[in-house]
């Protein structure tokens, strides 16, 4: 009898030995991560902990400031200068507002309806960069002059009768009126809106569009249900962008406002170079951020979206 046939023996081959990257290259990300880290260090984190600490000081200028732990600082300052926060958050609230309503129609233009005028519409979107914040709201002084032209057509056509009943202005005077400031706030920090949301709604796949129009949606629908939600990243950055450094805004209301339309980055600025009292100038600042921090916390939240651009 013959042997049975036995199968052939398979070469069974070894994996190749995984190679760990030596600890001189997994160190690169981090040595890469350095320079960053140290700038963060060295121009945010000590500068907050200083500011911390000088709000629990007590003392003068003259006779020298010590660290006593009086946080009643905090109280005071907030209890004395919380119109000032109020009126702060309202005025940044309202140009952030009327930024979104102005930059989300001229967003959406140059995303989908600018062709060959792209690029030059996005230079002139940042064209106010390449002059001085400080002479930029100077420009609104001229712009807004009593007996000016633009005055004169508001007053003719009776807008300044309504922002007179609703306390934005005086009469026929625009200049150092609650709206001069909100003016001012809008132009300056108007591109900080268009910006992100250009970015938003450039992304769009647009025959996500035409997939709408198939299913014969109308247009209004299709902003509704499909551009809106999806340029909500651009939404949320542009607001916040805008509203938190509105709601510091200082040069605005100094220039284009009064004493009654003080808000509380005039206040902080005066507390440091005025009055000279660094405790209650750094609280101020502290409270300013967690009033800013929570807000918009609650607001990143309720917006649904961390996909920021």
């Amino acid at each position: 009898m013959t042997a049975p046939a036995t199968l052939p023996e398979v070469a069974v081959s070894a994996e190749p030995p995984v190679h760990k990257p030596s600890l001189k290259k997994r160190l690169v990300p981090y040595w890469l991560l350095l320079p960053g880290i140290l700038w963060l260090f060295v121009f945010f984190v000590l500068p907050m902990i200083y500011q911390a600490s000088t709000s629990v000081q007590t003392g003068s200028l003259e006779e020298g400031f010590k660290v006593t732990w009086h946080f009643q600082t905090y109280w005071d300052a907030f209890t004395e200068y919380y119109p000032q926060f109020l009126r702060s958050l309202l005025y940044a609230g309202t140009a952030t507002a009327l930024c979104l309503l102005l930059g989300y129609p001229l967003a959406y233009l140059i995303a989908f309806k600018a062709g060959r005028w792209r690029n030059l519409l996005l230079v002139l979107v940042i064209a106010p960069f390449f002059t001085s914040f400080l002479i930029r709201t100077l420009a609104w002084k001229t712009i807004l002059a009593d007996g000016g032209p633009v005055v004169g057509v508001l007053n003719t056509i009776g807008f300044l009768d309504v922002t007179s009943w609703l306390g934005m202005t005086e009469g026929d005077r625009v200049l150092a009126t609650p709206l001069a400031v909100v003016c001012g706030l809008t132009y300056n920090f108007l591109p900080f809106m268009i910006l992100p949301l250009y970015t938003s709604l450039e992304r769009i796949d647009t025959r996500l569009h035409e997939a709408a129009g198939d299913l014969y949606a109308r247009p209004a629908t299709v902003f509704r249900k499909v551009t809106f939600p999806l340029s909500m990243p651009g939404v949320v950055s542009g607001t916040l962008l805008t509203f938190i450094p509105a709601s510091g805004d200082y040069v605005n209301a100094e220039l284009l406002g009064s004493t009654d339309t003080r808000m509380i980055g005039n206040v902080i600025q005066s507390q440091y170079l005025r009055i000279l009292d660094y405790p209650t100038a750094a609280a101020l600042s502290f409270i300013l951020m967690a009033i800013v921090l929570v807000m918009v916390t609650i607001y990143i939240r309720r917006a649904g979206t961390e996909d920021l651009v």
